[in-house]
């Protein structure tokens, strides 16, 4: 049985976190501080952090920052109020894997739940580098940065979170519902054209001639790939 560890002070809402996650067929530990949730990721082995920012004794980025100081790549949802761009890219560029902003639907937190399990548990979670190259785009994950030949290019944040989803494969294809539960938190396939949408961007964005793509490449009846 796969473990997640809830690190979150709100008594109400880590309770009713573990209810839902243990329905889910997980087995739940509870911190409500950020010393305790440290031993706790320490000695427990859990396949799943989820973490406030907003801890007593020690916050939740100091946490985050320990534990991969440490060595342990065990994958981090960050769950917190502290929803700001600058929030967000501070707790990725200490090695946050996933960030939920409060208040979030149900839904949405056991589909992003999922989709980290799903990758940890197949490889998928793999820490990018720094800075990742493909053809002649480099990505800068500490900052968020995408340039192409030198010049930056902007991408919207769910195009630069599919890049990532692609980058961290490897090269290896993931489906439309995968990248849906990852990048989106939907877990159903009715809104596959979304991520054909978000595609067919990045292929604009980043490829030479879009039309005949050769890094973010199709899988005929199964998804995408990134062909580094």
């Amino acid at each position: 049985m796969k473990r997640v560890l809830v690190i979150e002070d709100n008594r109400n809402l880590a309770t009713g976190l573990r209810n839902n996650l243990e329905i889910e067929g997980y087995q739940v530990d509870v911190a409500h501080d950020g010393t305790d949730g440290l031993e706790r990721a320490r000695s427990g082995s859990p396949n799943l952090i989820v973490l406030d920012l907003m801890l007593p004794k020690m916050d939740g980025y100091r946490v985050l920052r320990t534990l991969r100081e440490e060595g342990r790549d065990t994958p981090v949802l960050i769950l917190s109020a502290r929803g700001e761009e600058t929030d967000k890219v501070l707790g990725f560029h200490l090695g946050a894997d996933d960030y939920v902003s409060k208040p979030f639907g149900l839904l949405e937190f056991l589909a992003r739940v999922d989709a980290l399990m799903r990758r940890s548990g197949n490889g998928h979670a793999a820490k990018l580098d720094a800075v990742v190259a493909f053809g002649d785009v480099t990505v800068d994950t500490g900052t968020h940065t995408v340039r192409r030949g030198g010049d930056t290019i902007a991408l919207r944040p769910k195009e630069y979170d599919l890049l990532i989803a692609l980058l961290r494969r490897r090269g290896q294809v993931a489906s439309r519902a995968e990248l849906l539960a990852e990048v989106w938190g939907y877990a159903g396939e009715v809104y596959s054209r979304t991520v054909d949408t978000h595609v067919a961007e990045l292929r604009r964005k980043l490829e030479e001639n879009p039309a005949e793509p050769r890094h973010v490449l199709t899988v005929r009846k199964t998804g995408y790939r990134l062909a580094m």
